[in-house]
């Protein structure tokens, strides 16, 4: 059940009740030039905001808030840093499923339909590495078919080449399985 109006939600609840509402979702968080940062719980985001660090940039289209005896504050979608926050460059992406899958628009690499599972397109077992170049999203059909296979004893081509994803979206992207709408005019446009 989602917080909302009318809610009383202490901690004794939040295991059952909204234990998994509070931890699942994720709260865009901007630095004060408005460049995406990272996700965070919505309770970091709560707190946040309560001690003056940031500010609410969109709230929850549903119109859920949370509530204590003297406020009511909307549950955020995208909050802002009030600060500037310095953040070291980082030349890598790290390989996750999450942004692999954003990577290639959640399609199998091989036949576009709907990819579940991530191939390694030369197989570990024949030497193959697991790299950005190497790994793609795959449907579980394709995957169980190809097994240790190369692709040219299969006859199989890529729809795309693989490749590395570059800027800084990705290290979000890299965290999250679900981008909420209210987050795609802050990523860049390639990446959603």
């Amino acid at each position: 059940m989602l917080p909302g109006a009318g809610d009383t939600h202490s901690a004794s609840d939040e295991g059952n009740r909204g234990g998994t509402y509070w931890g699942r979702r994720r709260v865009l968080l901007l630095n004060a030039t408005f460049e995406p940062l990272t996700a965070v719980t919505i309770r970091r985001a709560i707190v946040l905001v309560l001690r003056d660090r940031a500010d609410v940039v969109h709230a929850d289209a549903a119109g859920n808030s949370v509530h204590s005896a003297g406020m009511a504050i909307p549950v955020p979608t995208v909050i802002r840093l009030r600060t500037y926050v310095r953040v070291p460059y980082r030349a890598s992406v790290p390989l996750t499923r999450a942004a692999l899958m954003h990577r290639d628009h959640f399609r199998c690499g091989y036949c576009g339909t709907k990819a579940t599972t991530i191939d390694h397109i030369v197989p570990r077992s024949r030497g193959g590495g697991h790299s950005w170049e190497n790994c793609v999203a795959c449907c579980a059909s394709c995957n169980h078919r190809k097994a240790d296979k190369l692709l040219s004893e299969l006859g199989w081509t890529l729809r795309v080449v693989p490749a590395a994803p570059k800027g800084r979206h990705w290290r979000l992207l890299a965290t999250v399985k679900v981008i909420d709408p209210d987050w795609v005019q802050y990523i860049d446009a390639g990446a959603a």
